[in-house]
């Protein structure tokens, strides 16, 4: 349920700020630092098993499960033979922590029955998808690991629209 304000808004969206989610699950940041399920796609940052200073940008599609698994710098993961690597495990098991099955099986539009597992379900083959937004997303979360804590407004974040004004 959303709670609402006396004019029909929801709550949330005369604030500047959004509750945060926790996860369903704890997650270990070390191997996928980053996931989020936007743009159409499951999506993240997995951080290479073998190379310390090598990250992936791994992403599935809604609906048609499309996947693509990448370096930051755009070379394409060795793993992929014709079925999702390591990473793109790594990314749905990691997503699962995050925002628990059932949401990340509607956002991709896979029904996954009880006990079965995610990548299991689907049924994509390798198509190309962009990794730079995605892993520009990434660092630019991680620069406001290093924000300080403040209750002060974040002039960065001020351009969002304030609800009910009209300009």
């Amino acid at each position: 349920m959303i709670d609402r304000s006396p004019d029909g808004a929801a709550v949330w969206e005369q604030h500047s700020r959004v509750r945060v989610v926790p996860p369903v699950q704890p997650r270990k940041l070390a191997k996928v630092p980053f996931v989020e399920l936007a743009d159409g796609r499951l999506q993240g940052v997995v951080s290479s098993g073998s190379d310390i200073s090598r990250v992936y940008v791994s992403s599935i599609a809604a609906g048609t499960h499309a996947y693509n698994c990448s370096t930051n710098n755009n070379r394409p993961c060795g793993g992929l033979y014709g079925a999702p690597c390591k990473h793109l495990h790594a990314l749905a098991a990691e997503a699962v922590l995050q925002y628990g099955i059932g949401r990340v099986a509607r956002y991709l539009q896979v029904d996954v029955p009880e006990g079965a597992s995610l990548m299991g379900c689907l049924s994509g083959t390798h198509e190309s998808a962009p990794a730079a937004v995605v892993f520009s997303r990434f660092l630019r979360h991680l620069a406001y690991l290093e924000v300080p804590d403040t209750t002060v407004p974040i002039p960065e974040l001020q351009w969002f629209p304030a609800a009910g004004v009209v300009r």
